[in-house]
């Protein structure tokens, strides 16, 4: 099979073909050329023109189950895949295959997965959040406005209980969850179980004081079976969350782990995801990883700020919480990305984080509504009265901004924020 056998733009995909959406550079070769290799290497394909093993019974199968194809639109083709391609339930082997060897082919300059669209049959293979956006605004028992957190700051040196006095004080001050941050684990000067366990203590106490739910998600990435232990661990102390940096880790391991089923939310950080994400020409888009991170089953994702620090164009955000699917196969309505309707998968919180303060509240709500979780690092813990006052700037931007009220003149009333716009503004 030649490369120019997987160019077939009469193909109409079934409902049951798993479509590719690509940006390709051509390298050396036609375009079409190019496009053909990507659709062969990604399926049943190889480089030579021939093969011995390749009979007439086998060529008719391969034809058969082969990728195509369909369109081409300037630099983005999409390709379809039969379903027969693929192990159900097995991301590893799906991932493999569209978005493997195709990177490192020399017929491509530059190649970049766009999205991807699954079919009923793979999705429902899949388990998906086990809470999602209504089970975990069930558990804060917070209807519909925006949920608030923090990152303990600094991101490394604190010992297990002054981290613990950090996440007291931002409870206490108004924030609805705090979290490690993305490297911290097992360190010798923050040791794992006396953090878990000296934190949550805080946690109760916070309760007892604000008669608020409090959550404290402890990071616990690590390899395979420790991670495990570690998700038990928290379990056993009476948590209700973990976190796990989903890009590191894995997406077998991250498998491993939605289906023990813990009845743990899981908190998906997204640490090296600019790694596959930033070239906007080359790699693996944000809105992929987002899909295949929800269909395993993450129950709130990082997707950046547009806003805030890190990377991420107001565009990128917004496509993962706002894009339109051009071509609907999961329900007819148009939903968000995160929020879509896909069969048995519950929907996806957002979570916006880098680089946030209380002052970029409004515009953040504007841009990605109610359904997100906003959190702030050093916007709650470089307030000028400290972590405690900082929070509470953050719970009054957010009251603020669902009353449709200014920031400015809501902190005539209120000091906290007052101090904060005198920082940030």
């Amino acid at each position: 099979m030649k490369y120019k056998d997987f160019i077939d733009l009469k193909y109409r995909p079934s409902k049951n073909d798993l479509i590719c959406s690509f940006y390709i550079e051509p390298n050396k070769v036609s375009f079409k050329e190019a496009a053909g290799a990507v659709a062969s290497e990604s399926s049943v394909g190889t480089w030579t023109k021939s093969l011995s093993t390749e009979t007439k019974e086998v060529l008719k199968f391969l034809h058969k189950i082969q990728a195509r194809v369909f369109e081409i639109d300037g630099n983005y083709i999409k390709i379809a895949y039969p379903l027969e391609l693929f192990e159900l339930g097995n991301m590893p082997q799906i991932m493999s295959s569209i978005a493997g060897n195709i990177f490192g082919m020399k017929a491509v300059k530059n190649l970049r997965l766009q999205d991807v669209e699954f079919p009923k049959k793979m999705i429902n293979s899949f388990k998906g959040p086990k809470y999602g956006i209504e089970g975990i605004r069930k558990i804060l028992k917070i209807k519909d406005r925006p949920i608030c957190g923090t990152i303990i700051k600094p991101k490394l040196g604190l010992n297990a209980k002054q981290h613990a006095k950090v996440a007291y004080d931002a409870w206490v001050g108004g924030i609805e969850i705090v979290k490690d941050d993305e490297n911290l684990s097992n360190a010798k000067f923050n040791n794992f179980k006396e953090r878990v366990i000296e934190t949550l203590k805080m946690r109760d106490k916070a309760e007892k004081e604000t008669k608020e739910i409090k959550i404290y998600m402890p990071n616990i990435t690590s390899e395979t079976n420790e991670m495990l232990k570690r998700a038990e661990f928290v379990k056993k102390n009476n948590g209700e969350y973990v976190m796990l940096d989903i890009i590191t880790l894995g997406w077998s391991a991250l498998q491993t782990f939605r289906n023990k089923d813990f009845n743990l939310i899981l908190h998906a950080h997204r640490a090296g995801y600019a790694a596959l994400a930033r070239n906007k020409k080359h790699g693996i888009s944000m809105l992929t990883i987002a899909k295949i991170a929800r269909l395993i089953g993450v129950d709130q994702l990082h997707i950046g700020t547009a806003v805030g620090k890190m990377e991420g164009s107001k565009k990128e955000v917004m496509d993962l919480e706002e894009e339109i699917e051009k071509e609907i196969i999961y329900s007819n309505k148009s939903e968000h990305i995160l929020e879509q309707k896909w069969y048995n998968i519950k929907p996806v919180f957002a979570v916006a984080s880098g680089g946030l303060h209380p002052l970029l509240v409004p515009k953040l709500n504007k841009i990605l509504g109610n359904n997100v979780i906003m959190q702030f690092g050093g916007g709650c813990h470089a307030h000028p009265q400290g972590t405690k006052a900082g929070a509470k700037a953050i719970r009054q931007a957010i009251d603020a901004t669902m009353q449709r009220i200014p920031l400015k003149e809501y902190s005539k009333k209120h000091e906290e924020l007052k101090m904060a716009i005198e920082k940030w503004g």
